[in-house]
């Protein structure tokens, strides 16, 4: 017997998930002009917003114990394979330059290594304990939080990292666009916040890439945005923990500073300067009339907020 045959005859029917069901809409999408495909596709992409509001309860629980383990300096780690992988690792990727964070605050782990961000590596999702070495050289240990991220909500090797980080003490969450109940049964790992995200049907059959991946590249969105705006890096809506290291950033850095001063363009530029291009820093060396070091001082003994320093931005 060949081993796609008995690989077929083993594995579980995956049929009565809702990512792998057939939507209605578009069973004659083939026949249909351009104009009626992209119809099809947008009135789908229109349903996601919703799913994520129902959503919002369960993100909020998550974000809340986010913050609270990541102020004793634990990390949020992402984990998936496919889709749901680069998802994370890409989530991850823009914290740093956003918000100013070591790169280690928020990590993304995909099933192949970095080569599959580029290339699928498939295969290695069915590898339940495949993330072990990985997750070894991290050293994770209780006040990390793994958030698995899987469409289907079946990948192995989501489900041994979650087990994993579950032995280690940390804290767990599941992304996902199908109920987890009785799929967390089977795996026998106790999910601590399930982030269920249902969406239906793909417009093109079991293509999580779609509404899937717009929906939890959404979710991935509030979880880390939301955790840095807790962790002081937002002062009211100003992306104010951010270090202008080039023209766009400076050009927002500048207009920042001259929003919240009485200070010209060229001056602001010559305040963000001294503060070694940090927003933050400046601000507090403008309004307080200290130098930067005693604006760093100021800063690490609030933890990095500006509130209780300056009050409310203008």
């Amino acid at each position: 017997m060949s081993e796609l045959v008995n690989q077929a005859k083993t594995t579980e029917d995956r049929g009565h998930l809702t990512t792998e069901k057939r939507l209605d809409a578009s069973s004659e999408l083939d026949t249909l002009s351009t104009e009626g495909m992209l119809h099809v596709m947008n009135g789908e992409d229109a349903k996601i917003a919703a799913a994520v509001e129902k959503a919002v309860p369960a993100i909020a629980g998550l974000v809340d114990s986010i913050v609270e383990r990541m102020k004793r300096g634990g990390r949020i780690m992402y984990i998936g394979a496919g889709t749901s992988g680069r998802l994370g690792v890409l989530d991850a990727s823009e914290i740093p330059p956003t918000f100013q964070a070591d790169p280690s605050m928020v990590v993304g782990i995909i099933a192949g290594g970095d080569g599959a961000l580029r290339k699928s590596s498939e295969s290695k999702e069915d590898v339940y304990d495949g993330s072990y070495e990985a997750l070894d050289e991290l050293g994770v240990n209780g006040d990390d939080v793994m958030i698995g991220i899987a469409a289907g909500g079946t990948t192995p090797y989501v489900w041994g990292a979650l087990e994993y980080v579950k032995k280690k003490g940390g804290v767990t969450g599941f992304v996902s666009c199908v109920e987890l109940g009785e799929i967390e049964k089977r795996f026998g790992v106790a999910v601590d916040h399930k982030i269920e995200l249902i969406v239906g049907p793909e417009v093109v059959t079991g293509s999580t890439r779609m509404k899937s991946g717009t929906v939890t590249k959404l979710a991935l969105n509030m979880i880390s945005t939301i955790t840095m705006v807790k962790l002081g890096k937002v002062w009211g809506n100003l992306m104010v923990d951010v270090k202008a290291t080039n023209a766009k950033l400076v050009d927002r850095a500048v207009r920042m500073l001259m929003g919240q001063t009485e200070l010209e363009r060229e001056d602001a530029a010559k305040l963000l300067e001294k503060a070694d291009g940090h927003v933050k820093v400046a601000l507090v060396m403008q309004k307080k009339g200290i130098n930067a070091e005693e604006a760093r001082s100021l800063l690490t003994k609030y933890e990095g907020v500006l509130h209780p320093i300056l009050g409310r931005p203008r």
